[in-house]
């Protein structure tokens, strides 16, 4: 046997009966050959961290636009983040853990610059619409690898499509990574929100303390021990009615005093500002665009092509684009 194959039989012997085992797996696009020594998932998750879009990750908006410091989270250490509860979770149901590792670390790799506020702005000027989950299972699929894509699993595919929003995962394990998501966001906002001065310790709810914890870690462990007994022996990931409701007047106080603050979010019209003329710039003049998405334009059009491009833009790219194209460069006498 292969150690790829002495692993799955390890997996048949010690995950849950609702795990789903990668020697299980729905395949992928175009078939390959197997690994010898990684499983399917094990080899997914390979791909995504070795990918173009996950190290821009590092230079995206999670909620604060170019904070000043070097402890404020991004993009990137939001999803390790999501990746650790995730896999914390997934241990201690006995569900796959390399497929769990695999969806969180591709959960946001379609994520525009500047966070949310870039994702709106996509969303209004682009035709059918944008949303970062989509461009994820995009990115995977159609843009990664000179347009080959990464050729994923189909549940890890499954998994970063329903990390957000709408139908669960098909996997345990993805519905693992949604609620992981939540649970770090949620918890890491209120962190760098605090750091920011936006909110201080005492504008948390006590209602909501008293149930969730007064710490950054109380509150976490609280919420992943809860989910994992709650989802014990279930075939879908849950929560206690006492946690979710807790959770979800956490949220709405967070959407109240951060995520809408003035303080927090007064430049993010000017970065939408900066990528709507950036995306009529390139919509008029398509022949700027790199050589990669020239192919993207043919096959599916001027809009779909600028828009992967912007949408793949780390923060400070897209200021240096914009920069380039419309602030006038000082004159120097040679």
């Amino acid at each position: 046997m292969t150690l790829r194959e002495q692993l799955q039989e390890r997996e048949k012997a010690a995950l849950s009966p609702l795990a789903c085992r990668s020697a299980q797996s729905r395949g992928r696009t175009r078939p390959e050959e197997e690994c010898d020594v990684r499983t399917p998932f094990q080899r997914d998750t390979d791909r995504i961290v070795y990918s173009k879009a996950f190290r821009r990750l590092k230079h995206k908006t999670q909620v604060f636009l170019q904070p000043e410091g070097d402890h404020y989270r991004t993009r990137m250490t939001h999803t390790l983040e999501v990746s650790r509860i995730a896999r914390t979770m997934a241990r201690a149901l006995f569900l796959n853990e390399d497929l769990t590792e695999a969806i969180a670390l591709g959960h946001d790799l379609g994520h525009t610059p500047f966070g949310h506020a870039g994702e709106r702005l996509l969303d209004e000027v682009m035709p059918g619409g944008f949303a970062h989950y989509r461009q994820s299972v995009r990115v995977v699929e159609r843009l990664e690898k000179e347009g080959a894509g990464l050729n994923l699993t189909w549940e890890v595919r499954n998994g970063i499509a329903c990390h957000t929003k709408g139908a669960n995962a098909a996997t345990l394990e993805g519905q693992l990574v949604r609620l992981a998501d939540h649970i770090a966001y949620i918890n890491h906002d209120i962190e760098d929100a605090l750091r920011g001065g936006i909110i201080y310790p005492m504008d948390i709810p006590l209602d909501i303390s008293h149930v969730l914890g007064f710490t950054h870690s109380k509150r976490i462990d609280t919420l992943v021990s809860d989910a994992v007994q709650a989802s014990q022996g279930q075939s879908v990931i849950r929560q206690s009615p006492q946690m979710e409701e807790a959770m979800l007047a956490l949220k709405e106080f967070m959407f109240a005093s951060v995520y809408t603050n003035p303080m927090a979010k007064g430049e993010e019209g000017k970065a939408q500002d900066m990528l709507r003329r950036l995306f009529e710039y390139y919509q008029k003049d398509p022949d700027a665009l790199p050589s990669d998405f020239q192919a993207i334009r043919a096959e599916e059009g001027i809009d779909r092509a600028v828009c992967d491009y912007i949408a793949g833009m780390t923060d400070p790219f897209a200021m240096e684009c914009f920069k380039a194209l419309f602030i006038p460069k000082g004159w120097t006498v040679l």
